[in-house]
């Protein structure tokens, strides 16, 4: 079975390998790509991503700012929200700006680790 390919941008380097380490444990998933913020999606243009991780909160291009760039940048790939903030707040601004999903960081990585894998399988 073919992993699923993941990119994660985020500007928290312990996140991002925190997460790294959950979603690729029983190597269901991979990591194809990192950026630190959204002025380093030019790397997602090669990666061939499933899904994109994407922090909505970061300081110099956030996600609802990236997004059109993820979509263009990676037109099939299903892209999840990631926050830290109210989820009623921001869910309805992510969904709107054209993500699939919104996930609250602060819920599990066996919890982000599920809805990908939902995502990629649809």
């Amino acid at each position: 079975m073919t992993p699923i390919r993941v990119f994660v941008c985020d500007d928290a380097p312990a996140f991002r390998d925190l997460l790294r380490m959950a979603l690729e444990a029983d190597g269901a998933l991979t990591i194809v790509g990192e950026a630190e913020d959204g002025t380093g999606l030019d790397a997602l243009a090669g990666a061939d991503a499933d899904v994109v991780l994407l922090d909505l909160n970061m300081p110099q291009l956030g996600g609802l700012e990236a997004l059109p760039r993820v979509r263009e940048l990676a037109p099939g790939a299903r892209v999840v929200v990631l926050s830290s903030f109210s989820a009623e707040e921001k869910e309805a601004a992510a969904l709107s700006a054209g993500a699939d999903r919104y996930v609250d960081k602060r819920e599990s990585f066996a919890r982000i680790r599920d809805v990908v894998q939902e995502l990629a399988s649809t």
